[in-house]
């Protein structure tokens, strides 16, 4: 599936947009270059799940936690481990199943640690016209996002 956003404002209405289709337990992974968005869509992701507080990218603390009532987010970042043995000890499959929606960035780390995820790449297209654009790929990987295809691209059509 792919879309596309215009501004930092359409990326969180975006975001937004699919936060009405996750679920506690759910994983999404956030791929891409450095500044391409990830920590601007996790933030419009939070704010749509009930996130108040100001949400900024965990480089050095790994994961932030906010309790959102009947909900957790845990927002990780793995752009500083080397190792496949440190996205293990995070546990971060565990989060999810338990405690409610784990937003990673730089998630490609931790693929071969979760089973089942929604795989969010973007990049970036500078067009002299149109400013920046945000180019969204998704790939549902395991069975829950699997047989919410239909969901999501119903949710995000707008932007496809």
């Amino acid at each position: 599936m792919w879309f596309r956003t215009t501004s930092p404002s359409d990326t969180r209405d975006f975001a937004a947009a699919l936060a009405r289709v996750v679920r506690s337990g759910d994983t999404v992974v956030l791929t891409g270059e450095m500044g391409s968005g990830k920590t601007v869509f996790a933030q419009g992701i939070g704010a749509a799940l009930g996130v108040t507080e100001p949400m900024t990218s965990p480089t050095f603390t790994l994961v932030n936690t906010y309790d959102c009532g009947n909900l957790t987010v845990h927002h990780a970042d793995l752009y500083r481990l080397d190792r496949t043995v440190e996205v293990a000890d995070l546990a971060l499959s565990e989060l999810a199943e338990f405690s409610g929606v784990v937003l990673i960035e730089w998630g490609e780390a931790a693929i071969d640690e979760i089973v089942d995820y929604l795989e969010v790449h973007i990049d970036v297209d500078i067009d002299d016209d149109a400013g920046e654009l945000r180019e969204f790929i998704f790939d549902t990987v395991g069975p829950s996002w699997d047989r919410r295809r239909d969901m999501l691209s119903t949710a995000l059509e707008a932007w496809s």
